[in-house]
């Protein structure tokens, strides 16, 4: 397999050319919009082709011996093997394993990951394994390491090692635009992980699986391009949520098909792609907006003939505008080539202070200009709310404020906790039940704190 240091060379900061946002308005009359490809011709993955770190199955045996007899092995919490998961599938194409120092530099400092042809694709997060003194230590001068499972069981080999220094401050400051305490990433996977961070070629002994009755859900980018062509997209608009799906998220995924239909598009599909990895306390848990998602499916207030539901692995940051690049680029790597991106993409509340940690319209600006980026269409929407006149989710009208009501996820949130009833029309019956039945599954103190956060 080939060094991540032959693929990728340092390169001077880039400048990206701004291009033009595919406005939420529906023009006059239908505005021909650059094509990937069509049909069974799906968006070029970054790279060229999509990277598959997964052994073949006759080789896996072969594999497992090896990692028996290497001596040196690194344990991988919870989000490590999500992000073995990733990787592994090729989400993160063109990258080969964990982050060498030069490929780390370069998604902290320009965003992106230049190529040695000079080509640039977008890679905005870190994708990093960190390790302590005793585990450097231990490694010493072995050219590769077995990284296990909680049950010491090899998950997959690390080759062509190289281990550098876990510059803390500078990877929180440049990835989330603070320090501030309480960033819940940070404290979940940075603030105690080592000091020293371990990148090489990765080898995945089998498919990672969590056996939680989702694995189902869990399309690689290559079965979602399969699926794509046996369905003849021509166009494929992804959609990535960590909430449950209500009235005004379905009215921007059916308003996006009518105006790619507007646009010339014969058959464009939605890929309804909830974020399956690490969240944080307050957010539903992934098994439970799935059962809220199926519901919305089984209700008729998404089209199952023009949808696919699946889980994307990536752990959650909280990062912003600087996050949203990461999720925009899996979905060029799953076949996408729209992606819709509302209001404070990736957001959250500041840990200390009571406002917003980012800029509500960042995301969808910096998507506008992002290096790597350009063959991605973006979709900005516009903002949804309950009319109180129609008693349904519809587009917001400024002429007339006082008739709309915003219902944010913290209001959904605390009237499924006291089993009240939302306004008729924000959510379809089925999905509210489930979100309902979630929150009577707690204890007491549960419901307070919503739920604990899944260990690292």
């Amino acid at each position: 397999m080939a060094s991540m240091a032959s693929l990728f060379t340092p390169s001077p900061p880039f400048t990206p050319r701004r291009r033009r946002l595919v406005r939420a308005t529906p023009p006059q009359r239908p505005t021909p919009l650059r094509r990937s490809r069509a049909s069974c011709a799906l968006i070029e993955p970054d790279g060229g082709r999509l990277v598959d770190l997964v052994v073949p199955e006759p080789l896996r045996d072969a594999k497992r011996r090896e990692a028996a007899s290497t001596g040196a092995r690194v344990r991988l919490s919870r989000i490590d093997v999500e992000w073995v998961h990733v990787l592994s599938e090729g989400w993160a194409s063109p990258l080969s394993g964990f982050m060498r120092e030069t490929e780390f530099l370069q998604t902290l400092h320009f965003n992106s990951l230049r190529a040695a042809d000079g080509s640039v694709v977008n890679m905005s997060v870190p994708i990093v394994l960190a390790i302590d003194d005793s585990q450097r230590r231990a490694i010493g001068e072995s050219d590769k390491v077995v990284l296990v499972g909680a049950d010491d069981k090899p998950v997959a080999i690390l080759s062509n090692i190289e281990i550098y220094k876990h510059n803390k401050e500078e990877r929180i400051a440049r990835t989330w635009g603070t320090t501030a305490p309480g960033l819940p990433y940070v404290e979940q996977t940075i603030a105690k992980a080592g000091n020293w961070l371990i990148g090489g070629d990765l080898e995945v002994i089998e498919p990672i699986k969590y056996n939680d009755g989702l694995d189902q859900y869990r399309l690689s980018p290559t079965q979602l391009r399969e699926e794509f062509t046996r369905r003849n997209a021509d166009a494929v608009f992804a959609f990535q949520l960590r909430n449950p799906v209500h009235n005004g998220h379905a009215l921007l995924m059916t308003d996006t098909r009518r105006r790619l239909l507007e646009m010339g598009y014969k058959n464009p599909i939605l890929l309804l792609h909830p974020l399956g990895g690490y969240t944080k306390a307050d957010d539903v848990p992934l098994s439970w907006r799935m059962k809220q998602h199926e519901k919305v499916l089984e209700d008729g207030v998404l089209n199952p003939e023009t949808t696919v539901v699946a889980i994307f692995p990536s752990p959650m940051h909280y990062a912003g505008p600087t996050e949203v690049q990461w999720h925009a680029k899996a979905r060029i790597n799953a076949g996408a080539n729209f992606y819709i991106v509302g209001r404070d993409p990736a957001g959250m509340s500041h840990p200390v202070e009571k406002r917003d940690l980012y800029d509500a319209d960042h995301g969808k600006k910096v998507l506008s200009m992002a290096p790597g980026l350009e063959k991605l269409n973006i979709l900005p929407f516009k903002v949804a709310a309950y009319d109180k006149t129609q008693m349904k989710m519809a587009f917001f009208d400024p002429s007339r404020p006082q008739d709309f009501l915003f219902i944010s996820g913290t209001k959904m949130r605390t009237l499924a906790k006291n089993r009240e009833n939302p306004p008729d029309g924000f959510m379809c019956p089925g999905g509210w039940k489930v979100l309902i039945d979630y929150y009577d599954s707690l204890v007491p103190s549960e419901k307070d704190k919503l739920r604990e956060t899944v260990p690292a």
